[in-house]
């Protein structure tokens, strides 16, 4: 079984990001997120309704780093610091070294390259320092561009599910993506 023990966060760094722990001040960015219409389009979520919303995900996320059970991280500009998104590690199979990827980034920073470089970063740590065997990615099939950007760091599709959730009065199809640490 995989031995995942964070004992301090781990603050990454890739060409122009840093990924920092996510703290109760990054909250109101984490509701702006969760409002975006644009952002929440294919995540098939309802959109957070208060303030509060955003500090209790706060701390679920808080919580989950120090029970070894998901990592999650701001995603900041290393020239200015400001946030521009979050990327996670979480439903951590530990049994089978397996954990599913999430990410959001603000529609400005959309189509500049930021995605890819964050999502390589966050991979090769999971793969070298948490030893991750395989990652995955659960998508809406209707979000090309997500799909896009899996596949262009390697990512391919294992499943298609039809009809396998519930949200806002419809049942929804899922698309299964994953990548093989194969060093």
């Amino acid at each position: 079984m995989l031995e995942i023990k964070f004992n301090r966060f781990p603050v990454l760094e890739s060409e122009r990001l840093v990924f920092q722990q996510i703290v109760a001040s990054d909250a109101p960015d984490i509701f702006e997120l969760r409002t975006n219409e644009k952002v929440l389009r294919y995540s098939d979520r309802a959109p957070m309704k208060n303030m509060q919303e955003a500090m209790d995900m706060v701390k679920k996320i808080s919580d989950s780093f120090e029970n070894n059970e998901a990592i999650a991280w701001a995603m900041k500009l290393k020239e200015t610091g400001k946030t521009v998104g979050h990327i996670t590690f979480w439903r951590i199979i530990k049994e089978h070294h397996r954990a599913e990827i999430g990410y959001a980034m603000f529609p400005e920073y959309w189509g500049k390259g930021f995605m890819t470089e964050a999502i390589q970063r966050v991979i090769d740590y999971g793969f070298s320092e948490i030893k991750f065997h395989s990652i995955e990615a659960n998508v809406n099939p209707n979000n090309q561009p997500s799909i896009k950007l899996l596949e262009r760091v390697g990512f391919i599709r294992e499943a298609y599910f039809k009809e396998n959730y519930y949200f806002n009065g419809k049942f929804m199809d899922s698309a299964i993506y994953s990548l093989i640490n194969n060093k």
